[in-house]
């Protein structure tokens, strides 16, 4: 009882006075905390939703917010106690280039109000995520921090809060197993592929997941040494298909040839050995033999090699006839060559003939 009397005296007092006309940050979080630093204190929504109102300071304490004062992030709270319910903070009051609050330099606020994210919220989507929903709210921490939302080994899961089944697929993958399981972090998570502010529809043109873009999104790691090759992953899988016919498709700006994707899935990718695979050698006529590709295509599509390079001898016959054809076009270009010469000589001298006789 007396507890709770010193709490009444404390609150009126500090009612005469707005938030803005105290000095110091301490004071500031210690105004608040006098209610948001008790435990289990909440709020009950009219749709019976419990909204929680704690606050653990601790918490603040150790995020990359911790120089900052609570009405920096809540500006529209000017009273204790509140007398019209605090808005959603926004965070573009201070994450926006050349701002001096210290904020990180960046207009990656204004990429994500372009994303397919922000524009979900402009449209009156409740249910889309806003950067707290991604970054934390009072336990934001820095990118590279291990217990941040946003730390590579982090990023699936926190995108899976929303997308379930995707982030389902995504640990059984390739791709989850190496970066959750065997923590090899060049392993792409979520951002990788689909961007991380800037997120947009697949179907449009601008998108890292669009069709004509695919291949050139799965390259930045399976075109580089650095970063497959050093755990014998082949690299020439890109060059080899863009060599290919459904390579040369795709730059000229067909959408509907076979990508990456289309043969070895999106969320879901397995080794070829995995009976699972869609490249497994059992389950290629069905791959190939999609409605949009090559309707009845039977197991002879199992029995030639994928991403052939005429370069290497591993490609058996096919070097070799790449080989031959090689130096058969060679010698056929200096042969022609020394044949334009030679009949240039003859008619030169039966020229220099004619003059004579002239």
């Amino acid at each position: 009882m007396k507890n709770k009397f010193h709490l009444i005296i404390a609150i009126s007092i500090l009612s005469v006075f707005p938030l803005s006309s105290i000095a110091g940050a301490t004071i500031a979080i210690q105004k608040c905390m006098l209610c948001h630093g008790k435990p289990g204190f909440k709020k009950v929504e009219e749709t019976g939703k419990v909204k929680e109102l704690y606050v653990n300071l601790s918490t603040i304490e150790k995020s990359v917010h911790k120089k900052k004062t609570c009405t920096d992030c809540h500006a529209d709270v000017v009273e204790i106690p509140h007398k019209q319910i605090p808005q959603k903070v926004k965070c573009i009051r201070c994450h926006f280039k050349g701002n001096p609050d210290g904020a990180p330099q960046s207009d990656k606020y204004l990429e994500y109000q372009e994303s397919i994210h922000g524009r979900a919220v402009k449209s009156g989507n409740r249910k889309a995520p806003i950067c707290q929903d991604c970054h934390g709210n009072h336990d934001s921490k820095h990118t590279k921090d291990v217990l941040s939302k946003v730390h590579k080994s982090n990023v699936a899961k926190t995108c899976g809060g929303c997308h379930i089944d995707i982030y389902a697929q995504y640990i059984t993958s390739i791709h989850g197993k190496a970066l959750l399981l065997e923590h090899r972090i060049e392993a792409p998570n979520c951002t990788d592929c689909h961007g991380e502010h800037k997120i947009l529809e697949h179907t449009d043109p601008k998108s890292m997941v669009n069709p004509v873009n695919i291949v050139k999104t799965c390259s930045h790691c399976h075109n580089s040494v650095e970063i497959v090759g050093k755990y014998g992953i082949e690299t020439s899988q890109v060059s080899t298909y863009e060599h290919s016919f459904h390579g040369i498709a795709v730059k000229f700006g067909s959408k509907t040839v076979a990508n990456c994707a289309s043969c070895h899935g999106k969320h879901n990718i397995a080794p070829s050995e995995d009976p699972s695979s869609p490249v497994n050698i059992k389950n290629i006529p069905s791959t190939c033999g999609q409605p949009n590709c090559h309707p009845g295509a039977n197991i002879n599509y199992a029995k030639g090699k994928m991403h052939v390079n005429p370069k290497s001898k591993q490609s058996g016959i096919i070097y070799y006839v790449a080989f031959f054809f090689k130096y058969l076009t060679l010698l056929t270009i200096i042969a022609l060559i020394a044949h334009i010469i030679l009949d240039l000589n003859r008619r030169s001298k039966e020229w220099r003939e004619q003059k004579k006789k002239i």
